[in-house]
């Protein structure tokens, strides 16, 4: 498999927090991209690439950034041997091509032609996340049919059902629908769905139907990759893995949560996602 980490996003919230910060004990952060942000004793993105390499699970791992930020991922992935940076050459939030594009992207540009686990570059995993299981699981979907993929979901709490995309699913575990931040009345579920997904070989064509589809659309339809999954649903075998939470870097708080986490409660750092 192939991995694709997302990574163009401009972390506009974040920034402004940190800007607006009186403190100064977070200075050192302005002008960082979300998946560079220093988390525990390393990038938070270098979580990744050890754990997508240990793990055996990719044989590849591309980074999608912005021209903004391209020299510090190019520098940042000096110390890697199997990552390649592209850009999606934008400069400005405003000008940003959306999650899905970025994907269609580096399909387009690497000629991906293999199954590929997307990870969202400002998101991790609590310590009982496994690329291991998750690499066995989406084995046995792809068993039952060619076509399947696979998503995680977490339990999220009724107040938050109106900030996620919350998956529905039968009795198999194959997702039946997934509804962008409904209200608690609206659904049953509390599945939440984080920006980790594998998607197979077969699915990805559907990205440029997707897109053509979307052309005309906000870009908000075009940017959150939880859109693509709602519309892939229809259209293709989609299964749930089920893991008990995540880290969502998005503004300054839910970062220093983060790091807090990785500095002093992380109890394996070298098996940590393997």
């Amino acid at each position: 498999m192939k991995a694709v980490i997302l990574a163009a996003g401009y972390g506009t919230r974040l920034q402004r927090d940190v800007a607006s910060d009186r403190s100064g004990r977070f200075v050192h952060l302005a002008g960082i991209p979300k998946p560079l942000l220093p988390v525990g004793r390393s990038a938070l993105i270098s979580l990744w690439v050890r754990a997508l390499t240990r793990s055996g699970s990719v044989d590849r791992i591309y980074v999608v950034t912005n021209a903004l930020y391209l020299e510090a991922f190019e520098e940042w992935a000096s110390d890697f041997t199997n990552v390649q940076i592209l850009s999606d050459q934008t400069k400005t939030n405003e000008e940003r091509l959306g999650a899905v594009a970025c994907l269609q992207l580096a399909v387009k540009h690497f000629s991906i032609q293999d199954h590929v686990v997307v990870v969202g570059g400002d998101t991790l995993f609590k310590e009982d996340f496994s690329l291991t299981e998750v690499q066995k699981i989406f084995c046995d979907v792809q068993t039952k049919c060619e076509d399947s993929c696979l998503v995680l979901s977490y339990q999220c709490r009724d107040e938050e059902t109106q900030k996620y995309g919350i998956l529905e699913v039968e009795e198999e575990l194959r997702v039946v629908c997934m509804k962008e931040k409904p209200l608690p009345s609206e659904t049953e579920s509390r599945r939440a769905c984080p920006c980790f997904y594998v998607f197979s070989e077969r699915s990805l064509p559907l990205l440029d139907a997707f897109l053509e589809e979307k052309k005309d659309a906000p870009i908000e339809e075009k940017d959150a990759p939880g859109n693509f999954v709602s519309w892939l649903i229809l259209r293709k075998p989609v299964y749930i893995h089920q893991i008990s939470g995540r880290f969502d870097v998005g503004n300054l708080p839910s970062y220093i949560e983060c790091d807090l986490y990785f500095r002093e409660k992380l109890k394996d750092v070298e098996s940590y996602m393997v």
